[in-house]
């Protein structure tokens, strides 16, 4: 792949989603872990690049299931863990509050089935394991057109997200840890609705992989299904090793 090539040489930052890319998607949530093989794909990958992991789970939740310490943790769908940002996330705690209490009540008299997940500064609500989704899918929307300030919504696999109308997104946490590490170009791949933030921006030196096929993503290339990451991983590591790469952050703080 010629992209690839030309984005896969020194001064790269490689930065991936968590769920459904680097961990497969499991009916509750709180069951992901990185498979053994994948950390040590990231692991071998990280001597030659700085490695990025931005995810919709908040920074305490993620931080349990990696099993290693990437070179930036990046929560709540990019509010949380950016270098410069320390101050922003607080901005956005009393309205998820204020929501969280909103939609408490409102799931009262919903599918037991749904659950809401409080991440401080965006909250999720999952209908994963409602009775009938596409039900559970038209009240949880109905509920949220109610709430008061209203949020910004975006829809995942089975779990609708809420944040801050003006909450920074995954696009622009990437393009504050190309500041950050002063990195000339970047590798990003996820699988969600989510991650179009990135897949949107359609920047010649950022290469946009989305696992599994998506009719309307905006992603520049797309990888079948998700055990064929490895396979990925494999060819930028190799590609990088080719040309004298190293992870210059790894260097700048020995």
């Amino acid at each position: 792949m010629s992209r690839l090539a030309e984005i896969a040489r020194p001064g790269l930052l490689c930065a991936f989603d968590f769920d459904g890319t680097l961990a497969p998607i499991v009916k509750t949530p709180s069951e992901a872990r990185l498979p053994d093989e994948m950390r040590e794909h990231l692991l071998r990958l990280s001597d030659y690049a700085p490695v990025a992991i931005i995810t919709g789970r908040s920074l305490q939740d993620i931080r349990e299931r990696v099993g290693f310490a990437p070179d930036f943790l990046i929560g709540n769908h990019g509010i949380e863990g950016v270098p410069g940002w320390e101050s922003y996330a607080a901005e956005h705690e009393a309205q998820c509050r204020s929501w969280h209490a909103q939609l408490a009540d409102a799931l009262h008299n919903m599918d037991p089935g749904i659950s809401l997940e409080d991440k401080r500064y965006s909250l999720s609500v999952h209908y994963r394991l409602a009775h009938d989704p596409a039900a559970a899918f038209e009240q949880l929307a109905a509920a949220m057109a109610r709430l008061a300030p209203s949020p910004r919504v975006i829809e995942g696999k089975f779990v609708l997200n809420l944040l801050a109308p003006d909450a920074r997104h995954k696009g622009d946490a990437l393009v504050q840890l190309m500041q950050a590490s002063k990195a000339r170009s970047a590798l990003y791949i996820g699988d969600d609705v989510t991650d179009e933030d990135v897949f949107r921006m359609r920047r010649e030196n950022v290469l946009s992989i989305r696992v599994e096929h998506g009719a309307s993503s905006a992603a520049d290339f797309y990888l079948p299904h998700l055990r064929d990451m490895t396979l990925a991983l494999t060819h930028v590591i190799e590609r990088l090793r080719s040309t004298g790469a190293r992870n210059w952050l790894e260097i700048a703080m020995t």
